[in-house]
């Protein structure tokens, strides 16, 4: 437990937050940016999300209109990655979970080019955070495509964990079930957003399925499953969660409302992330100081999901 942590909560001190060890395992990095840095890099004054939106086509329309084209193409997708890195230094991030998705590959010269370009970015931008590699997955591409983007990445033995993400109801996640089997042969620690906008039902059965260690939001678990929160609980499954989204998602009434409180205490591990920084216009120490402001969690909560984090490995139960 740290005290300086919980004191600069309590005094409402963001800039004494950033100087504590945190980490950052939900995140695309292709949206995670620092807004200052982009504008001085670009000349775009990227604006963060001002309004609630309706669903995850509303998010793609507002993403569209305000970032357009900026992250096309390699360069583009470089520059994300980079300007996530620099928000990531600037919150006092320690420990980051970011990558690529392997569809990028497309825009590169294979596997080997888009690993050494991110192993360069890191090096030059932020060599001080602790990076774990990761992988994603659209699920809005085809299974056969997915897995002959991935398996050259596989084979580098550089990549540490794998996401899925994208529309839940965009295919059944059986389809996905060799796929992940293959990245779990392969030592990877997976991971799937699920539980967002399905049902508690859906996150269950995507933890079976895909035989996840981590998902990425799950909310809806403690919305109406008593019983599933105790399976994630005795798995120890740990939810990567992103309380402000969820918020300006519409999934989640308010943060006083959010579910990362009975989550905590049915014996879940929870993490306290992001999401999008650029469109949700949060760092993940504003994320802490806005839950403890909201009265969700106690000082001395937050500082134990936070101590949560920086594990690569879920370790805590609760209740």
């Amino acid at each position: 437990m740290d005290a300086d942590f919980q004191t600069a909560l309590a005094e409402g001190d963001l800039v004494a937050l950033q100087q504590c060890p945190k980490s950052y395992l939900h995140n695309h990095a292709f949206l995670g940016g620092a807004r200052e840095f982009l504008r001085q890099r670009t000349g775009r004054d990227i604006a963060p999300l001002d309004r609630r939106l309706t669903s995850m086509a509303d998010m793609q329309a507002w993403v569209s209109g305000a970032i357009g084209g900026l992250f096309d193409g390699r360069e583009g997708r470089l520059l994300a990655f980079e300007a996530t890195l620099v928000q990531a230094r600037r919150d006092g991030v320690t420990r980051l979970e970011i990558g690529e998705d392997v569809w990028a590959t497309t825009l590169f010269h294979g596997a080997d080019e888009l690993t050494r370009d991110l192993q360069r970015l890191h090096a030059l931008v932020a060599p001080v955070i602790q990076w774990a590699p990761q992988l994603g997955l659209s699920r809005h591409c085809s299974p056969a495509s997915l897995e002959r983007w991935l398996t050259p990445f596989l084979e580098l033995g550089f990549y540490q964990t794998l996401d899925l993400s994208g529309d839940e109801l965009a295919q059944p996640i059986e389809a996905f079930r060799p796929i992940f089997r293959q990245a779990k042969q392969a030592g990877l620690r997976v991971k799937a957003h699920v539980g967002e906008w399905g049902s508690a039902d859906d996150t269950w059965r995507a933890v079976e399925e895909l035989e996840l260690d981590e998902v990425q939001h799950g909310i809806a678990a403690a919305a109406s499953s008593p019983s599933i929160m105790q399976r994630l609980a005795d798995r120890c499954i740990r939810l990567n969660l992103c309380p402000t989204s969820n918020v300006m998602l519409g999934r989640v009434e308010s943060l006083a409302e959010h579910p990362i409180r009975r989550l905590f205490h049915a014996g879940v591990p929870v993490t306290v992330n992001t999401d999008d920084a650029l469109v949700f216009g949060q760092s993940v120490s504003a994320e802490f100081l806005a839950l403890y402001r909201a009265g969700t969690l106690s000082a001395a909560e937050l500082d134990r999901i936070r101590i949560e984090g920086l594990s690569d490995r879920p370790t805590v139960k609760n209740s």
